[in-house]
């Protein structure tokens, strides 16, 4: 939408209910994240990961003007041996489920992550989601080529989520334990 740089939408400055319902739907998405987070034992991310520092939620304001929140699992970011599981919910844009394995790590499952729809990130950070998610900076058909060019490897996929909390956690926790099968 092209707006006029002299134009203030006045209606939309004393709307007092955008902010409040806006804070309701980052509060409940927090708990859904927070949940999500918390289901998981530290013993069984040492299983999956023997370097895995555990889980930790956090929350921006201003990702190209939209808030978002990180759920992020295992935490090693080593780009040779590690391994994290990252949530991404980006307003205004969707919720994503993001890995990022080390280069040597042996636990790599690219062959079956290609298979189960999540597509390779060839982007120059793996932390630059406009690039990756706006811009379409990856391949769903990853070569040797992309692999060699990569100084990561980071695979994402879109986690499609209905209205309900309860629904929306069991979604996003059929995918996590998806991913985790592929890296056990």
């Amino acid at each position: 939408m092209a707006e006029e740089s002299n134009y203030l939408d006045l209606d939309l400055w004393l709307d007092q209910n955008i902010i409040p319902r806006q804070n309701r739907l980052k509060a409940k998405f927090w708990e859904i994240l927070a949940e999500v987070g918390n289901s998981f034992e530290p013993e069984k991310l040492q299983d999956i990961h023997s370097r895995s520092r555990g889980v930790k939620l956090s929350k921006g304001n201003d990702l190209l003007g939209y808030p978002y929140q990180v759920l992020d699992i295992i935490r090693d970011f080593d780009l040779t041996n590690g391994l994290n599981i990252r949530i991404l919910n980006w307003f205004g844009h969707g919720l994503f489920l993001f890995v990022q394995i080390g280069k040597n790590n042996p636990k790599a499952p690219f062959q079956e992550l290609s298979e189960n729809k999540w597509v390779f990130d060839q982007s120059s950070s793996p932390w630059d989601y406009p690039e990756i998610l706006l811009n379409n900076a990856f391949t769903n058909s990853p070569t040797v080529s992309d692999f060699e060019k990569s100084t990561f490897y980071q695979w994402h996929k879109c986690i499609q989520i209905s209205g309900e909390k309860t629904t929306i956690e069991d979604e996003i926790m059929d995918e996590l334990k998806k991913l985790i099968f592929l890296l056990s």
